[in-house]
């Protein structure tokens, strides 16, 4: 048996009224979901563990069976994995988005999704103005950046800035919660009010101006963490090789250090608009090959999510529907060995609130001959039925390799 996991990033959501009380799921037309639903076995899992915040790292780490209140240690040290930045003993890592500020408030995360490119040249002019021997800036992809501290604490709050658009800058400032934790945390604090003058007069959020951008005008440090110790993939579950393929540092990282080799694919963007061919033949080839376990991740529902476009949501469902899933399903006819398809979210990402939720998201898994239940379509209320019932997200991986 092969598997892949199929994981539709903040996929999840609420009734809506537009849509006539449904979700964006129920909404969309979602024959590969369905088919999934209605010829597998569905259920309901929790992935976010109380007490922490529903974010991506924190879920995603689950679904591959690691329990994050033993492993981790933060957004940013699981990015610099990706990224191919070493983190020493006596670093603290952490993400660094670059935001827009505007009349002293957060008006997005993203910078209006800055391109790479751009953001780039703004981290080099960081780098240059701001970096010492304590302190570097690493370029990411798009607005995700990564900054390390040499001696820094990570013992600090910091608010993830998809959390709060629209938020005042001075009310969701980093804040210490131990003594020796107040030099970093006043460091970091620094470092964003300097920033500010740096990026508002830099010719690339000069040229976003003039034409009508967002400008990039603020660094935002968040999830800070430690390098972590996590076994593989292969250690935990027996998985002899697996892939990730992802646009997200944040799960490429994950994947590097669950034991998983990144595939890289052209045009994956983290948005509506990624290759999303590109990332179902890239699965499909690595099934073919000589990969037991693909990890199949697509960002663009969640972005849709915290964009509040309800429109654009269902959009990118039906994308990664018709577009990868049913692909991989047909696919799985060529393929030598039989496939076992587990499809989910990772949290909810309601359209109504622009962020991430803690609430029990639907799974499917199915594969040739597996006994299905009465589950007919896929979606939040109807995974409520299915026989695998209500899970805790480290059950996923033993659920899906005993399927």
């Amino acid at each position: 048996m092969k598997y892949i996991i199929v994981l539709g990033d903040g996929m999840a959501d609420e009734p809506i009224a537009e849509l006539g009380g449904k979700t964006p799921l129920q909404y969309a037309e979602t024959p590969g979901f369905d088919f999934l639903a209605k010829n597998g076995i569905c259920g309901t899992l929790n992935t976010v563990p109380e007490g922490y915040a529903p974010g991506s790292e924190i879920a995603n780490l689950g679904i591959l069976g690691y329990d994050v209140r033993k492993v981790y240690e933060g957004r940013g040290s699981l990015e610099a994995a990706s990224m191919g930045v070493g983190i020493a003993d006596d670093e603290v890592a952490m993400r660094c988005n670059i935001i827009c500020v505007e009349n002293g408030k957060i008006k997005n995360h993203s910078a209006g999704h800055i391109t790479t490119e751009e953001a780039s040249q703004l981290i080099d002019a960081l780098q240059q103005e701001l970096g010492s021997d304590k302190v570097s800036f690493n370029c990411g992809v798009s607005y995700r950046h990564l900054l390390k501290i040499k001696g820094g604490k990570k013992e600090i709050e910091c608010t993830p800035p998809h959390d709060v658009p629209g938020t005042e800058v001075e009310k969701v400032l980093p804040k210490a919660m131990t003594e020796e934790a107040i030099p970093t945390c006043n460091l970091l604090k620094s470092l964003m009010s300097k920033s500010y003058d740096i990026l508002m007069k830099h010719p690339v959020n000069q040229h976003r101006i003039a034409v009508g951008k967002d400008p990039a005008n603020m660094i935002w440090p968040w999830s800070l963490g430690y390098r972590p110790s996590m076994l593989t993939l292969k250690e935990l579950f027996g998985v002899n090789k697996g892939a990730v393929i992802s646009a997200v540092d944040l799960i490429k990282g994950i994947g590097r250090y669950a034991g998983l080799d990144v595939i890289e694919v052209e045009g994956a963007t983290g948005l509506y608009d990624t290759n999303y061919e590109g990332k179902a033949q890239a699965a499909i080839d690595a099934l073919k090959s000589d990969y037991d376990f693909v990890f199949l991740h697509v960002e663009a529902s969640d972005e849709a999510g915290h964009e509040g476009d309800v429109s654009l949501k269902i959009k990118t469902i039906e994308y990664l529907d018709k577009r990868v899933v049913q692909p991989i399903i047909n696919a799985t006819k060529e393929i030598d060995e039989p496939v076992a398809i587990a499809l989910l979210p990772d949290h909810p990402t309601p359209c109504r609130i622009k962020t991430h939720t803690a609430n029990p998201v639907p799974f499917a898994i199915w594969h040739q001959g597996i006994e299905a239940d009465t589950v007919t379509t896929f979606d939040e209320m109807s995974a409520k039925d299915g026989k695998y019932g209500n899970r805790d997200v480290l059950e996923l991986m033993t659920l899906l390799l005993n399927s």
